[in-house]
């Protein structure tokens, strides 16, 4: 709602494309490359990452550039019901609309709702809105390289352009498609297989400022 306000105020352009998909009619390899640029622990924290919180702390005490450490969670939250602004009042909410979020929804269906609410260019709203504009294709069908360039726009959706990809951006994308190769990979032999589904890769991917 935040950009047709912007739209009325005349400072962008609004023809939002957007169609909701479920979650099951969107490709595993997009789901992963997702969770892998965005959020490695969602299946494993209560809406906030403490871990990657202390991390991008620490890396801002050291001199780093503080980034942000928001979870898909809170990130839904903000898409649905909150403006991009950031000042204390808007955290505040998003914090306690997430923990709101979390407890009343499955994690599967905060993934949903985040794939199909959050924006992938100026005016395109979810992975199918995504997956037509800059494929021509359903998001059922996206491959590995696909998805991955799409979650690599994802830290800067309205300045990156999956038609046009910069060498920033190629970077990304190759990050997240060596996180994929490893997250793939079978247990080794002497291990014990886990009877759990595979669902995040082991660390969460680092940006850095020339990934742009």
């Amino acid at each position: 709602m935040y950009r047709a306000g912007e739209a009325e105020a005349g400072s962008v352009d609004w023809n939002p494309r957007y169609e909701w998909v479920p979650l099951e009619a969107i490709s595993p390899h997009l789901r992963r490359a997702v969770l892998i640029g965005e959020d490695s622990r969602f299946y494993d924290h209560a809406g906030f990452d403490y871990e990657e919180i202390r991390s991008a702390w620490n890396r801002w005490r050291r001199g780093g550039r503080l980034r942000g450490a928001s979870t898909i969670s809170q990130q839904a939250a903000r898409s649905l019901y909150l403006s991009p602004s950031r000042n204390a009042f808007r955290k505040l909410r998003e914090a306690v609309i997430t923990v709101g979020m979390e407890i009343i929804l499955p994690k599967d269906r905060i993934l949903e709702l985040y794939l199909n609410v959050v924006e992938w260019g100026p005016g395109i709203f979810g992975v199918e809105a995504a997956s037509q504009t800059y494929f021509s294709q359903p998001a059922s069908q996206l491959t590995r390289p696909q998805a991955a360039l799409l979650a690599a726009t994802l830290p800067a959706p309205r300045s990156s352009n999956p038609a046009r990809p910069t060498p920033g951006l190629r970077r990304r994308q190759q990050r997240i498609l060596d996180r994929m190769e490893r997250w793939d990979q079978p247990p080794a032999p002497a291990e014990e297989p886990s009877r759990e589904p595979i669902r995040r890769p082991a660390e969460a991917i680092e940006w850095s400022s020339e990934d742009h």
